[in-house]
């Protein structure tokens, strides 16, 4: 099983220098938590999290109208393409302490979006095609929900 065949798409995405308003809109509008953050060749250069979106505003004390998204945006992007195994997306998330990746084209482009949500619902399916499924989540559950701090003092 690939990326391609558990992601979410198309992609919805923001610009970079799109409002905290208008992400936080699309959010809401797709019932998301997360988006890829695109440049003006449309590659991702980010993500955006509705977190990182509440921060900004309580930190700086400013409407949502009022800051970009390259003042709140995560800069550091993990990507994955299209025909990359679920193990290997797992692996990634588990590493980098991460829930969700964008899903990218031969172009760099993104194309989707494939989150732990969707590695979980495919683990516990009846016949998945997900080998070493619910362990591989539960893995990079517990990688991603362990505290920074302890992995940093780990390495």
């Amino acid at each position: 099983m690939k990326a391609q065949d558990l992601m979410t798409h198309p992609a919805v995405t923001c610009h970079v220098n799109d409002s905290l308003s208008a992400a936080a809109q699309k959010m809401w509008d797709h019932d998301c938590g997360a988006l890829p953050v695109v440049n003006d060749e449309g590659r991702v250069t980010g993500m955006i999290t509705d977190r990182d979106i509440c921060m900004a505003a309580c930190i700086q004390g400013r409407r949502l109208d009022e800051l970009l998204v390259n003042c709140a945006m995560g800069r550091h992007v993990v990507t994955v393409g299209l025909e990359q195994t679920i193990a290997q997306v797992a692996q990634l998330m588990a590493e980098h302490q991460i829930r969700r990746l964008p899903v990218v084209d031969e172009d760099d482009l993104p194309v989707g979006v494939i989150s732990l949500n969707d590695l979980a619902i495919e683990a516990v399916q009846p016949g998945t095609q997900m080998t070493g499924g619910v362990s591989k989540v539960a893995h990079a559950l517990a990688a991603i929900c362990q505290h920074r701090m302890q992995t940093q003092e780990a390495a």
